[in-house]
């Protein structure tokens, strides 16, 4: 595009802006995602200087250690490479939105740094209005969102290119990678970039991961870990699977007594439109991976089976809610579209929220909170029994409160 046409694309961006923002109507002058967002930015108000930030700690503690971590270290070079060259403010984000890393050209780092383009920087467009990282992160697909269809007038100058980041073993939304410049810099090539960056990030992502409550074991037998992350171990050896794979052989381990092969296609595809023979390649390619050890006619298991979900319903059972708390990692297989194992995880989780609810343990609801941050009856029950109590924790249970109901 010529810088005529940029200009010409901004003053139609800024005429459609700001017809909604005076008279709530802006349909057919912009893209159906970005006036779904400029409504849900609507409580945000056009007078916003910055980005919220989250707890510094907290930021630290979700990043430090963490998958993504990891990846970005090891395409760091080229992350900052890319940043440079472009004169582009690279970030990259949680499922929540909240940027999580950053690195900056000279002249974006300075931009970024005024509005909280940094890590901490929460931008969900509740917190800071219509953005491509918002996007990216609620539509699961690449986005852009150039000058004034931010809402906030603050990135008018902005345009950014946004891509969602998954995790290679479970397929998991992990956050985004976004690319951001000012509007003038708007390129073809920017989308396809951001996407190609979000790649690279994946590719270099750890693909082996331990789990609290099961170790890393070479006694014989399968051990699945679903919760969070999924990573499945035969005899010791990590099982190469996609993500269909793991969700058979997680129903599997989960019916030991066998499932037919109706049985077993009602509960990974529900009523969608998918044939037998699907799933029995499905089938045929587990059962090559664990050495024969799965028979037929029903579908069932032949080896000793230990999964995460039993581990942390065991230890609710028992009442140990600290240490089923420590157990669960999040969500069992985010994103699943089984509906038994859809059942499965909301099953799991509100068991570990009720308990919770009727026995707050501080550690434990510290904990819980990091994994569901705008939880807020939880804390207020926990602030509640602690009342009064000079309890470490009271501090980081009132931050997070603060930060939920901000």
């Amino acid at each position: 595009m010529t810088v005529g046409d940029l200009e010409d694309r901004r003053r139609r961006a800024v005429r459609a802006w700001a017809s909604f923002v005076e008279h709530g109507d802006a349909a057919g002058a912009v893209r159906p995602e970005i006036l779904s967002s400029w409504s849900r930015s609507a409580t945000v108000g056009t007078d916003v200087t910055e980005a919220p930030l989250a707890d510094e700690d907290e930021t630290a503690g979700r990043w430090r250690g963490s998958p993504l971590q990891v990846a970005v270290e090891r395409v760091e070079a080229e992350l900052r490479r890319t940043a440079e060259d472009g004169d582009l403010v690279v970030a990259v984000t949680d499922p929540e939105t909240r940027i999580l890393w950053t690195y900056g050209g000279r002249v974006m780092r300075r931009k970024a740094e005024t509005v909280n383009f940094v890590a901490g920087g929460r931008w969900d467009d509740r917190s800071v209005g219509t953005n491509a990282l918002d996007l990216a992160n609620r539509l699961g697909k690449p986005s852009m969102v150039f000058s004034a269809e931010h809402y906030a007038p603050i990135v008018h100058n902005w345009v950014c290119w946004a891509a969602p980041v998954h995790d290679p073993v479970t397929g998991a939304q992990l956050g985004v990678l976004d690319l951001s410049t000012t509007w003038e810099r708007t390129h073809p090539i920017g989308l396809a970039t951001a996407r190609v960056m979000a790649r690279l990030i994946e590719q270099a992502m750890p693909r082996s991961r331990t789990h609290p409550g099961l170790e890393e074991t070479h006694d014989p037998g399968l051990v699945m870990t679903l919760l969070g992350t999924a990573e499945t171990r035969l005899d010791g050896q990590r099982l190469l699977l996609n993500r269909r794979q793991t969700e058979v052989l997680a129903l599997l381990a989960m019916h030991p007594e066998g499932l037919s092969l109706e049985q077993l296609h009602a509960l990974v595809y529900g009523d969608q439109a998918v044939t037998f023979s699907t799933l029995k390649a499905e089938v045929s390619h587990l059962r090559a991976a664990l050495g024969g050890q799965l028979s037929s006619r029903p579908y069932r298991l032949l080896m000793p089976v230990a999964t995460d979900v039993d581990h942390v319903l065991a230890l609710l059972r028992r009442g140990e809610v600290v240490a089923a708390v420590d157990a669960y990692r999040g969500d069992l297989l985010p994103g699943t579209n089984s509906p038994a194992l859809h059942e499965l995880a909301e099953y799991v989780a509100v068991a570990l929220r009720e308990a919770l609810l009727a026995d707050p343990q501080p550690d434990a609801v510290v904990r819980y909170s990091e994994l569901a941050p705008y939880d807020v009856e939880v804390l207020e029950t926990c602030l509640a029994r602690l009342a009064g109590t000079p309890h470490p924790a009271v501090p980081l249970l009132k931050g997070r409160l603060a930060v939920a109901r901000s």
